[in-house]
């Protein structure tokens, strides 16, 4: 692979990927500086090993495990406390009036904090087939689990996040599969 390749590579994955990338990494670490430090160092480490790439993956599925690999090293190193998400995670912002903003962000903080109180290894299958919306095959590929544990782990997940729901006021209908 040239030069040129690599660059232009790696500028369509930091284009196309870099923000969910960093919301990945941020669901491990959640300091919202460190997943910005870890997104960089994510890019690099892609950009550098791009001579191993051999396409049995897509990039996009090798840049995320690279990314998750780099937050569990971090976590390892680190050995961080819990921040809750509330304290430091902003997914959605809108441009509506003052009240609609302010539910919005209830809300979001609310499933935020409800979806940190589920067990790690259910919260990242879900981040990373919802919001990063992998697929089950690339999830697998990512976590370096089978298919079926994935589907397993999204089924168990999303039943621990209908629970924590509940118990904090949802009702049933709210949660959606």
């Amino acid at each position: 692979m040239t030069e040129e390749q690599k660059n232009q590579l790696l500028n369509e994955a930091m284009n196309e990927h870099g923000d969910m990338i960093k919301r990945v990494i941020y669901s491990y670490v959640r300091d919202r500086q460190r997943a910005e430090d870890i997104a960089q160092e994510t890019f690099v480490k892609f950009y550098l090993s791009l001579h191993r790439f051999d396409g049995h993956a897509s990039y996009k599925t090798y840049i995320y495990r690279i990314a998750v690999n780099e937050s569990l090293n971090h976590l390892k190193s680190w050995h961080q406390t819990k921040v809750s998400f509330r304290d430091k995670l902003k997914f959605w912002e809108r441009r509506e009036s003052t009240e609609d903003t302010y539910i919005q962000q209830e809300r979001t903080s609310e499933f935020q904090t409800v979806l940190e109180s589920i067990p790690l290894h259910y919260r990242e299958t879900l981040w990373l087939y919802y919001y990063a919306e992998l697929s089950v095959a690339e999830v697998a590929d990512v976590l370096g689990c089978s298919a079926n544990t994935v589907k397993t782990r999204l089924a168990r997940g999303r039943e621990h996040l209908r629970e924590q729901l509940e118990v904090n006021g949802y009702e049933h209908q709210t949660v959606t599969e």
